[in-house]
């Protein structure tokens, strides 16, 4: 059974009111979900923090799912629409970090971030960037999605998706000091 059969039948028993279903589907793109969070709100906290408001939305809403996508496209456009919904919020309300006593580390994250990790400079970069260009380039050149399948999940055409990695990669190029490189 493929990925996206198999979502789909935990994505109807989710819609029952199955838990357990939705731990095995939440298992299944949370690595992904948290990568495309980090990348976008550029802190493991927020993006933490962004991941599991995904999910929640995602459990909410899982009787809305009308499977014209897969699953992962679907929770993807959640967890984009998530990250602008809490930056969007950041610029009204600054907050500041707990301090470091008060938040336990959590060990079982190393990895995930490890992987998740990329050089500062081109995080920064990265964080410079209007949101639409950079969850475009997120989606696109990080995350590895087709166009096709990148803009379906932004919900925009083909067309803009492509205008918008080309115009992200220019101004990446630009903060990065590189203007040859694209």
């Amino acid at each position: 059974m493929t990925t996206a059969a198999k979502d789909a039948v935990l994505l109807a028993r989710v819609a029952e009111g199955d838990h357990e279903a939705f731990t095995e589907v939440m298992k299944v793109h949370e690595d992904r979900v948290f990568s495309v969070c980090l990348r976008i709100m550029g802190d493991r906290e927020k993006a933490l923090d962004a991941t599991q408001e995904t999910f929640l939305t995602a459990f909410r809403k899982a009787h809305q799912f009308e499977g014209k996508s897969t699953f992962g496209t679907w929770v993807y456009r959640i967890a984009v629409n998530t990250c602008y919904d809490q930056l969007r919020k950041q610029k009204r309300h600054p907050s500041e970090p707990m301090p470091e006593h008060l938040d336990p580390a959590d060990h079982s994250a190393h990895e995930a971030v490890e992987a998740a990790a990329i050089r500062p400079e081109l995080q920064a970069a990265l964080a410079s960037l209007p949101p639409e260009f950079r969850s475009a380039i997120v989606l696109s050149d990080i995350e590895g999605m087709s166009l096709p399948d990148a803009a379906q999940t932004l919900g925009v055409p083909v067309g803009t998706m492509k205008s918008r990695v080309f115009r992200g990669r220019r101004l990446l190029a630009q903060h990065l000091g590189n203007q040859n490189a694209i």
